[in-house]
């Protein structure tokens, strides 16, 4: 919390120095772009980093290097040589190394407390987020009129020890010898990007981030010309303005509980959006700054409560030995939709003025209710996801090199003809789930000569990339499979069979 009163004391002070060095709209909100873009563009790589090497020496050199840029940055701007191209790069880099190891944040949070508590402790991580975000940026209004432009740039380089030496002291638990070698760097993101496209609660998750952070992204990126040149403050009103949205997320996130047992987890995320909606139209026609704190007021609390619950969701919709690349490409759509946003709203409120888009905006976030509503969030903390370790170790006739492959995996079934349907429609279900775990290519398969002869194969890339699906598998998974194999009637359990290529590997 205290390296986070420090960020948002710098990503205060960064929007304002933009104003004074250009205070053209499109150009103000790119600081914003810098900041969300490079979560978009490493998003994936960072989660890949963040599932095969150790995560605490990551967050540790990670943010060692930050605190390096931050102080040299500093002294450009004390000695007044930043321009706004040196403050776009140097906000794209500092945000570069947060993306990097921001799906590593994710990740450990599960280490921390059980997957039952997993709910409030994000709520709890967000209000020491947001008590540092309703800190940091009036801290930042006073000690720039009091001390200038790089004072807070020297507070976050200082404040940014605190989170190093709190690495240092955590000691996590320590990982069980696993029996296999960590993935390598280009297959583990091959492999993330499968087990997104079919995990459909990560899907949903993903899908309602985008449809919010577009829309919501339009008051973040132009709130510092809202404080400036619409209502005619100064950096004093920006940063109170960024507290009490800080504030106001506090206190919605000690009503979040109360709210997800009484309406659920979507609408929730409805209400939230609904807030939001009424907050930009408020930023629209604030002329006073009593009226642009209402609106921080509202847009606080209903950030809050979308982005907890939509984050609760992506982390319940991922097991453990891939959720920092699961993890990372849901804040790749949510940055990336902060991102687009920013820099469309950007080009609008130059050609439209400030409280057009703003409306603008407020529409566009009303008509993604409807749109969005078929994607259900996952808020079930029964799920299991835990390995099952269920499959037991195939059958070879010799060794197999590692990376021998493509394996091609047959389940052998023989089912009633009355219980086909019911049968193939579990097999879909199941056919998700085979993708998750590694597989590339799923069918179901027929045969001609005898009826209730069905065969389902999945393909691999390699037999060691299968070797790991047997340790992915999860208990939820085996309830599935249970299922589908209750309509088995031969004598003995589905045959599986493995087949290697023939040819040799390249």
């Amino acid at each position: 919390m205290i390296s986070n009163i420090g960020t948002w004391m710098q990503n205060a002070a960064a929007g304002w120095l933009m104003t004074g060095l250009n205070p053209d709209p499109l150009i103000v909100s790119l600081v914003q772009v810098a900041t969300t873009l490079p979560m978009f563009l490493f998003g994936l790589p960072a989660g890949a980093l963040a599932d095969i090497v150790d995560r605490r020496r990551l967050l540790i050199g990670v943010q060692i290097g930050l605190t390096l840029a931050i102080a040299i940055f500093a002294v450009m701007v004390w000695r007044q040589s930043a321009t706004p191209l040196t403050l776009l790069v140097f906000t794209f880099l500092t945000g570069a190394g947060s993306a990097s190891i921001g799906p590593s944040w994710q990740a450990i949070v599960p280490q921390l407390v059980p997957r039952e508590h997993l709910a409030p402790a994000v709520a709890a991580n967000s209000i020491g987020f947001n008590v540092s975000r309703a800190i940091g940026p009036a801290l930042a209004g006073f000690i720039i009129s009091e001390m200038g432009i790089a004072a807070p740039f020297w507070i976050n380089a200082v404040s940014n020890i605190t989170v190093i030496a709190a690495l240092t002291w955590w000691q996590p638990p320590a990982a069980g010898a696993g029996r296999l070698p960590a993935e390598r760097f280009g297959s583990a993101i091959l492999v993330g990007l499968r087990h997104a496209a079919a995990n459909l609660d990560l899907r949903a998750s993903m899908m309602r981030a985008l449809g919010f952070f577009f829309s919501a992204s339009a008051y973040w990126a132009l709130l510092p010309l809202v404080a400036r040149d619409q209502i005619g403050g100064g950096p004093g009103l920006y940063g109170l303005l960024l507290g009490a949205i800080g504030t106001a997320a506090v206190l919605g996130a000690f009503l979040l509980p109360f709210l997800t047992h009484r309406l659920g987890a979507d609408r929730v995320v409805v209400a939230g959006t609904l807030g939001t909606v009424a907050a930009l139209v408020l930023f629209g026609i604030a002329k006073l700054p009593v009226i642009a704190l209402v609106a921080s007021f509202a847009a606080g609390v209903s950030w809050i409560a979308v982005i907890a619950t939509i984050n609760v969701s992506a982390q319940m919709a991922l097991p453990a030995w891939v959720r920092g690349r699961g993890l990372s490409l849901f804040a790749t759509v949510m940055f990336g939709g902060l991102t687009l946003g920013s820099i469309a709203w950007g080009q609008l409120a130059g050609a439209l003025g400030l409280p057009a888009t703003h409306y603008a905006a407020a529409c566009c976030l009303a008509a993604s209710i409807p749109l969005l509503r078929r994607w259900k969030l996952q808020a079930n903390p029964g799920v299991d996801l835990s390995p099952s370790t269920h499959w037991p170790a195939p059958v070879v006739a010799a060794d197999i090199e590692a990376d021998r492959g493509p394996v091609l995996v047959m389940v052998e079934y023989r089912i009633r003809p009355e219980t086909r349907e019911a049968f193939i429609e579990k097999l879909r279900e199941l056919s998700y789930q085979r993708r998750r775990d590694g597989a590339f290519d799923w069918g179901v398969f027929e045969d001609a000569a005898e009826i209730g002869r069905v065969v389902e194969t999945f393909v691999v890339s390699s037999w060691l990339e299968h070797l790991r699906q047997h340790q992915r598998v999860t208990q939820e998974s085996r309830e599935l499979q249970e299922l589908v194999g209750a309509f088995h009637i031969g004598p003995t359990p589905p045959v599986v069979s493995h087949l290697i290529s023939a040819y040799p590997s390249d």
